[in-house]
């Protein structure tokens, strides 16, 4: 294997991987406190990426699109926990989860009806566009962006959670929500805050998403957090280092096996991605990284 074409790959790999590490951490954090997976959460991914294409075409600079898509990402989600989770507080989970899917195909009519059902292209600037050559191998500048602003949410999201007080009430409601409601941590907070900083993940993921297709439509965030849920299981349910290194695992498979398999297989990448991952399972049932307290019911 050339090492050039290598580490093309593996730049390709934590570019696509960090976008599900994100979407799989705003899975996990809501999960953790009240075990819901939120499968609209991808509808949020794309109220994100259309905020950048109003944006962009209302001719704002980027750092403007960017920041407003991302907001727009933010009050989404806060506003779905709001309207409709929120008045399902003490329901059991296969409610929530039907609730769920229900805001996800109410979203995705939505966005078809009113806005289009066709992608719509994003324009880009040529600078971003493009690529640099380190040592002979070509880099494109997208993906690097990419890593760099993955691992920089990240570390950000990292020191949020250990040395704020928002953060460890979040983290302690992970552990025993119970618990924290009988100290007097109020409860509606930490779950707002929870669904605030899923949107705040799926708003970044959306950014670098969109910059990669160059476009966005209603369907843009199904595929990513179905693969996003994928690598929650992965890195084992209810654990935010779990989820982020299970983002991490299945990107990588999905970019080696479409580079390296032989080109008959290709057409069956996603059973190859989703079958190395009922091997991992196989081995390690509770997944790579297991939460203290597992609860994958």
């Amino acid at each position: 294997m050339p090492l050039d074409l290598f580490i093309q790959q593996l730049v390709n790999a934590l570019s696509l991987g960090g976008i599900y590490a994100l979407l799989a951490l705003g899975l996990a954090v809501v999960f953790s406190i009240i075990r819901l997976i939120n499968f609209a959460h991808g509808e949020i991914m794309t109220v994100g990426g259309y905020g950048v294409f109003f944006s962009l075409l209302l001719g704002w600079p980027i750092p403007a699109a960017i920041i407003v898509g991302v907001s727009m990402s933010i009050i989404a989600a806060v506003a779905m926990e709001r309207l409709a989770f929120r008045a399902m507080k003490g329901a059991s989970v296969v409610s929530l989860l039907i609730t769920s899917f229900a805001i996800s195909e109410i979203l995705k009519v939505l966005f078809q009806n009113g806005i289009s059902a066709r992608p719509k292209p994003i324009a880009l600037p040529s600078e971003l566009s493009g690529s640099y050559e380190v040592g002979g191998i070509v880099i494109g500048v997208i993906p690097t962006l990419s890593i760099a602003i993955t691992l920089i949410s990240l570390t950000v999201l990292t020191a949020f959670l250990r040395r704020t007080t928002t953060g460890l009430a979040m983290r302690a409601a992970a552990e025993d929500f119970d618990m924290v409601r009988l100290l007097g941590v109020r409860a509606g907070g930490v779950v707002a805050a929870a669904f605030a900083l899923s949107g705040l993940l799926a708003g970044i993921a959306a950014v670098i998403w969109t910059a990669q297709r160059g476009s966005v439509d209603p369907l843009m965030g199904f595929f990513p957090v179905l693969k996003a849920f994928i690598a929650t299981v992965l890195g084992g349910l209810g654990s935010l280092s779990g989820a982020v290194l299970g983002g991490f695992v299945v990107g990588a498979i999905e970019v080696f096996s479409q580079a390296f398999l032989p080109e008959s297989l290709s057409p069956y990448r996603d059973a190859i991605v989703l079958g190395s991952v009922i091997l991992i399972l196989l081995v390690r049932p509770e997944g790579l990284i297991p939460p203290a307290r597992v609860d994958r019911s």
